[in-house]
């Protein structure tokens, strides 16, 4: 026991009880927001007024559903279709999950920041889904394929739950954060390229439309400028003086 707490000491930037908290943190709020979102709203009949309404809207400014040409752009080549659907079922939680750690482990003063900031959008994420439950692509019949299935998760998820994108926001905040505090050039340029990356994966996936990506982007931005922005303007009130 004493070498465990020693170790903990040595290599846990607050110690074990911290450590723990921390964790309690993620996996406690990871399940009551999976239950929420379950049962933030079983009305099918309104999900899928929202998702024509979304069809509609893009029709009308873009004359075409560019998110129907991605999926069939991705369909033509398995590899791609095969790192797209990795990429989906990973970047919201192994993804995310690592990140968190890393940032924990190697960055610590501004981990409580990043943490806050994927909480808040995913609050917020929760409000959208209770007060605009809209259907994704893959079911409004409009030629996506559904090739989708919820998995473990299949009694708590919420097939009405595209608007806002949390894949779109949760990618943007680690990818801002990880290219901020990451040292090697090579990660700074990976870690831009992720939010598009994920961007493009819901979308050629048939989860999301570009409008529930935007939607995402707005949260994402929202929940970061709650939480860094007394760093920003701190940091803007540095450089007049």
């Amino acid at each position: 026991m004493s070498s465990v707490l020693a170790a903990g000491r040595r290599h846990l930037p607050r110690g074990w009880a911290d450590f723990a908290r921390q964790i309690a943190i993620w996996f406690g709020f990871l399940a009551v927001y999976q239950i929420a979102r379950g049962l933030a709203d079983r009305h099918p009949a309104r999900a899928f007024a929202n998702g024509d309404w979304v069809v509609n809207f893009e029709t009308h400014f873009t004359h075409r559903l560019y998110e129907l040409t991605l999926q069939q752009f991705v369909d033509q080549r398995g590899w791609l279709e095969k790192l797209v659907s990795w990429t989906y079922w990973n970047s919201e939680f192994t993804v995310l999950g690592i990140a968190l750690l890393w940032v924990y482990f190697r960055r610590h003063e501004y981990f409580l920041r990043f943490r806050n900031s994927v909480l808040l959008a995913n609050v917020l994420g929760l409000f959208g889904y209770v007060f605009m439950p809209t259907a994704p692509p893959r079911l409004l019949g409009v030629g996506f394929v559904n090739a989708h299935t919820d998995g473990l998760v299949q009694l708590a998820a919420n097939p009405y739950a595209a608007m806002p994108s949390l894949h779109a926001a949760d990618s943007l905040i680690v990818g801002v954060v990880l290219a901020l505090v990451v040292r090697h050039w090579w990660a700074k340029v990976f870690w831009c390229i992720w939010p598009a990356w994920v961007w493009f994966v819901v979308m050629a996936s048939g989860n999301h439309f570009w409008l529930d990506c935007l939607a995402g982007v707005g949260v994402a931005l929202i929940s970061m400028g709650a939480v860094f922005g007394r760093d920003l303007h701190r940091a803007l009130a540095v450089r007049r003086a």
